[in-house]
């Protein structure tokens, strides 16, 4: 880990957590949905598995080399080499005015709360009224004032979150947030 500031993951998160994450991709119609923070593409393989034929699946990795990476990987994935914090914009670039879904592997308990709200804002304006977002935290992070203001952060932006149960076969064991109906 050559720079613990913006990478979070110590391991390529697992089966199960890919499963549990890729659960809000939408299996059927022409779903668009949206990874943040793919890393070496662990969860992007399970996306790409249950998104619907017709769909569009978009990457964005702030890291050029995992950029890189990423794109020689799955080459049916739209990697973008950007920022989190300009999501609408560079949803915009491409003509997606919304998404279905967005599913971050972003490590949220190392971002301030002033990141943490302006990334959220961001996934609020592009998933509307009707989509899902999901992301995880590793358990043994949740004492941190970071990963529980996090937490309260996800309660205060939508109606619905829900936690899942531990998944102890992730290297550290981690849980999702699924939340949906984003709040005014």
């Amino acid at each position: 880990m050559r720079n613990p500031a913006r990478v979070g993951a110590v391991w390529p998160s697992s089966q199960r957590l890919s499963e549990k994450l890729a659960r809000i991709a939408p299996g059927h119609g022409a779903p668009v949905v949206v990874e943040l923070g793919p890393g070496t593409g662990a969860v992007t393989s399970e996306v790409s598995r249950r998104l619907a034929p017709g769909g569009r699946h978009l990457a964005v990795e702030l890291d050029p080399g995992m950029a890189r990476y990423l794109t020689g990987r799955h080459p049916g994935v739209e990697v973008i080499n950007g920022d989190a914090r300009k999501l609408g914009e560079l949803l915009e670039e491409r003509g997606i005015a919304g998404v279905d879904a967005v599913i971050s592997g972003l490590p949220w308990s190392l971002f301030d709360r002033a990141s943490q709200r302006e990334i959220l804002g961001q996934v609020v304006d592009v998933i509307g009224e009707t989509g899902a977002f999901a992301t995880f935290a590793y358990s043994h992070t949740m004492p941190m004032p970071s990963a529980r203001r996090f937490k309260a952060t996800l309660q205060e932006t939508f109606d619905e979150v829900v936690m899942t149960r531990t998944v102890w076969r992730n290297v550290p064991p981690a849980f999702c947030f699924l939340c949906r109906r984003p709040r005014p």
